[in-house]
């Protein structure tokens, strides 16, 4: 059973007294307003409070939010009113506190759009007014599917459901690994039980076999890191996520050999230079895969996630994926955006410098996607139900790479994006007027399939021209299909 002192214990930040007063202070309220409540499990309700602050606190969020995560549920759940947390608690954390009461208002319900389009809207607008109600709200959400089996069937399907579709997305695209992955394994197993139990068997075994040639690995890699004189933070092993593993094995016919990171060693070195020295070292000591090396240091993933992958031939020949990052990028990588909170207070600045306009907001390049969903719902329109579900589909379900402008500016893109999207993704008059493509200096056809990594140039017309109507059928994001249809339109 969990007390206040385990969220102290876990405070990522200095517990100053203001803080820890803080805390205690919401914890007390909430205890208070709670008293004699159960849930379904049959444990006191102010245990969901506590475990949904624990989540909270491990991620690295502050003394507010985590206040605001202890009372989440009061106003909707107890007779103490949202005007009263205000009064004892101040307008940022009542304010948190609605919202998160506001995204719980719709629930998803059998495969009726509407209600897929309403909840992904609140969630949008959310993040884009306070991200942390959001990062509250995942863990609230992680809370409730660790207890969902006490819940009537067709509701365990409901929340389960909507937590893979909305939630678990939601989490990957704010980089919050750790959160993506059990929400994702906990819906998995109720959504798919017979392969959630084939999936957990099979990594158990072929797990309990790799895992002496793991520990070996482990060994003797960081013997020849000490004999480097090189500091290591943590050297260790993980299991890959349950649903992740499911989902890459169907990409290779079920055929469990074929999966080289069914168990990774993860190496923390303190800085940058130290990860690329250390990659020499393991290649010294055992043979690297060819093609296998990915440095997401140099260029990360869309959504931050920065790292150095290598795959090995480790002890006895075993293929084993190394894993290697600093500190820094392992907690960003786990917490993804809530990690500036603990970076920021050590770089010596106000966590309100990132996260909103007046009192605290996210750098804007960090949730760009979210004002661009916003723009794009705006255009559409709010009628158009279709569209906007195919197009999140495209721009925030599927996979994202980075492309360069000759210049080096990076721009963020969805899987098989061309160069049209590209262009429209600088800007609409680029957009329209592109007339050719370069990807790294070679000629390349408008509908061609953009790589990560590659640097294009869009070759444009010196007049004013339209859009050809023929690029709506091979466009990938919504901002292009909409600019296109919006300049045919003025014709």
């Amino acid at each position: 059973m969990l007390t206040i002192d385990d969220i102290l214990n876990n405070f990522k930040l200095p517990l100053t007294v203001r803080r820890e007063s803080l805390i205690m202070g919401a914890y007390k309220f909430a205890a208070a307003a709670h008293r004699g409540q159960k849930r379904k499990s049959g444990e006191n309700y102010i245990q969901h409070s506590l475990e949904t602050a624990l989540t909270l606190a491990k991620i690295g969020m502050g003394s507010k939010t985590i206040a605001a995560g202890l009372l989440h549920d009061v106003p909707e759940d107890t007779s103490v009113t949202l005007s009263e947390i205000e009064k004892n608690f101040g307008e940022e954390i009542a304010q948190m506190v609605d919202g998160i009461t506001k995204l719980g208002k719709i629930k998803l319900r059998e495969s009726k759009e509407e209600y897929i389009l309403e909840n992904l809207r609140k969630m949008f607008l959310a993040m884009a007014q306070d991200i942390r109600v959001v990062i509250i709200k995942l863990a609230d959400r992680l809370h409730n599917m660790n207890t969902l089996e006490y819940l009537p069937k067709d509701k365990q399907l409901r929340i389960a459901r909507e937590t893979m579709e909305i939630f678990a997305p939601i989490a990957n695209r704010l980089g919050i690994g750790e959160i993506k992955g059990q929400l994702e394994d906990l819906a998995f197993k109720f959504l798919e039980p017979e392969n959630y139990k084939y999936i957990n068997e099979l990594e158990e075994k072929y797990y309990l076999e790799g895992e002496k040639y793991t520990n070996q690995a482990i060994k003797e890699i960081g013997k020849e890191l000490a004999s480097e004189g090189i500091n290591v933070i943590e050297i260790s092993g993980r299991k890959k996520h349950l649903y992740r593993l499911f989902l890459k094995l169907k990409r290779k016919d079920m055929d469990i050999s074929q999966i080289y990171d069914l168990v990774a060693i993860r190496i923390i070195m303190p800085d940058i230079p130290d990860c690329y020295e250390t990659l020499g070292i393991v290649h010294k000591k055992y043979h690297p895969m060819v093609g296998r090396i990915k440095d997401y240091i140099s260029l990360p993933k869309p959504n931050g996630y920065q790292s150095i992958h290598t795959t090995i031939f480790g002890p006895e020949g075993r293929i084993i994926e190394v894993q290697i990052r600093t500190k820094k990028m392992h907690d960003e990588a786990e917490f993804g955006i809530a990690a500036h909170w603990i970076y920021s207070e050590k770089e010596r600045k106000g966590w309100r410098d990132y996260f909103f306009r007046k009192k605290a907001k996210v750098p804007m390049e960090e949730l760009e996607w979210v004002r661009q969903l916003r723009e794009w719902q705006n255009d559409i329109g709010r009628d158009d139900f279709e569209e906007f579900i195919e197009g999140l589909k495209i721009d925030f379900f599927k996979n994202h790479i980075f492309a360069f402008t000759p210049k080096g500016d990076i721009i963020d893109l969805p899987e098989e994006a061309t160069p049209i999207d590209f262009a429209y993704s600088i800007h609409s008059e680029i957009g329209s007027r592109a007339m050719g493509a370069k990807a790294d200096g070679k000629i390349v056809p408008l509908d061609y399939h953009i790589q990560n990594g590659q640097v294009i140039e869009i070759l444009t017309s010196r007049e004013n021209k339209k859009p050809s109507s023929d690029w709506i059928r091979f466009v990938k994001t919504s901002i292009a299909k909409t600019r296109i249809r919006q300049q045919l339109k003025r014709e």
